[in-house]
């Protein structure tokens, strides 16, 4: 027996709202909520459901009756197949006012927490090139469009030095100009790839797990600096010189050239060992006269200049006189610890990967900061009430955890301690909101300010300040 097509098109509906993960809402007339990929708050469309659950559909919007005024005409011309920059089409002031509704939404509604008066989202100066970091795959068999699909044509060169399609784990879109870091980003992309095509050097084969280049990553920080990362299959001395000369050759004022042979199923460098070809073995990021060494495996913020802001918010929300104890939980390199240190009596930075805390020790000796103090381990099995014991009581804590949140047992901790002032720094204001309701019992949340450091995307940043009631 055949089964049955479950999916629907809804005809002239309108898109009332952003939601989550960069995608809008609208009504279907059985009034469940329909997620749509591809529309505008303020379009009326026909919705291609793709998905049905209990409570909601997922649809593509399929024919546009109306264009929202919201609208604008996407810079890249990748977008739609590119799963980077999905608000592309949305006027920038437009992305703002619904970021800042989703955090808001999510403390009120998930955390139940009473708000003051929110700050108006801190915009990012610059809407587009805004990237330090980027990573692109290698792939000797890329995503072809429908058109060139449907015109039957054998296509020879499949080469591919691109993105990932979203969902999908061996299939790259070749990319031609990326908006997303400033020059030469795509000048060095592009001409590696011509190169490495034109010498006959093998593209990766992710499903067969073949071929010589694997990935490249460029970094390109406020002060100049540049970094090349190339991650091979596997050994090839002659093609893997020929290449990396080529590359200083064409761009002699990269200033750190590296390169990784990996030979394992996925393509993480962080447990592989990754060797200096030219230059130094780092790039330098600057911020207030501080300096801060950024090798291949280091985590710093990707929007160099919003991170800026955000610091400072961040030091304004401390209230710090000086006189202060502070805990900076989940510290990463270290860069908000020495960022506030001028202003505080001591701090102590606590984070989970040890290289990171060994970038963070390197960088405070580099800056010459004396009060600041690193400590790595597993944050809800090192920050107990021995180590409060040891290190003292924190008048301050500035928390910025991953994703996911803090541990529970990290909460309890917090309210053990019962510090006068918390400033939680959040990537995700649902798993924030959580938090927040667990600590509403004993603190107010005094203070909120979101903060755009990925336009174009639905990603967004939110501060709060926490103080006892």
């Amino acid at each position: 027996m055949a089964r049955k097509n479950k999916r629907k098109v809804f005809e002239q509906i309108e898109i009332i709202d952003a939601g989550a993960k960069g995608k809008s809402i609208a009504k279907a007339p059985d009034g469940k909520v329909i997620f749509v990929n591809n529309a505008v708050p303020g379009d009326v469309v026909d919705i291609q459901t793709t998905k049905k659950r209990k409570a909601f559909y997922e649809g593509t919007a399929t024919a546009f009756h109306k264009e929202s005024d919201k609208r604008v005409s996407p810079k890249c011309t990748h977008f739609g197949t590119c799963g980077g920059c999905k608000w592309q089409f949305m006027g920038y002031e437009h992305q703002l006012a619904y970021k800042q509704q989703e955090v808001v939404n999510n403390i009120t509604r998930l955390g139940k927490v009473e708000l003051p008066e929110v700050t108006p989202i801190a915009p990012s100066a610059t809407q587009f090139y805004y990237r330090n970091k980027m990573e692109f795959s290698f792939s000797d068999s890329r995503w072809l469009s429908l058109d060139e699909i449907n015109s039957g044509q054998e296509i020879e060169n499949r080469n591919a030095l691109g993105f990932h399609i979203p969902g999908m784990w061996d299939k790259i879109l070749d990319i031609d100009t990326c908006h997303l870091q400033e020059d030469p980003s795509n000048e060095i992309r592009n001409k590696i790839k011509t190169f490495a095509t034109e010498n006959g050097l093998e593209f990766y084969n992710a499903r067969q797990q073949k071929g010589f280049l694997r990935t490249l990553m460029l970094r390109i920080v406020s002060t100049g600096e540049i970094m090349v990362l190339v991650q091979f299959f596997h050994e090839d001395v002659a093609k893997r010189t020929l290449l990396l000369d080529y590359i200083l050759a064409e761009f002699p004022t990269i200033t750190s050239l590296q390169y990784v042979i990996n030979g394992k199923g996925n393509d993480t460098i962080y447990d592989q060992e990754v060797i200096c070809y030219h230059g130094k073995s780092y790039i330098e990021e600057e911020m207030e006269g501080l300096r801060f060494k950024i090798n291949a495996k280091s985590f710093y913020q990707t929007n160099s200049k919003q991170a800026y802001e955000l610091y400072k918010i961040t030091r304004d929300f401390a209230g710090l006189t000086g006189n202060e104890l502070v805990y900076d939980l989940y510290t990463g390199t270290g860069t908000i610890a020495q960022f506030v240190a001028k202003k505080a009596k001591k701090v102590i930075g606590v984070e989970a990967v040890p290289e990171a805390i060994e970038d963070a020790k390197a960088n405070a000796t580099h800056n010459q900061i004396d009060n600041v103090e690193f400590y790595v381990g597993d944050m809800k099995k090192v920050f107990t009430a021995d180590f409060i014991a040891t290190h003292g009581q924190p008048e301050v804590v500035i928390t910025d955890p991953p994703r996911d949140g803090m541990h529970k047992d990290v909460v309890a901790q917090l309210l053990a301690i019962s510090p006068e002032r918390i400033v939680y720094v959040s990537c995700n204001s649902a798993t924030q909101a959580r938090d927040l309701a667990l600590l509403d019992a004993t603190y107010k949340v005094t203070k909120i300010q979101p903060v755009d450091m990925f336009p174009q995307t639905h990603h967004v940043e939110n501060v709060v300040l926490l103080e006892k009631r």
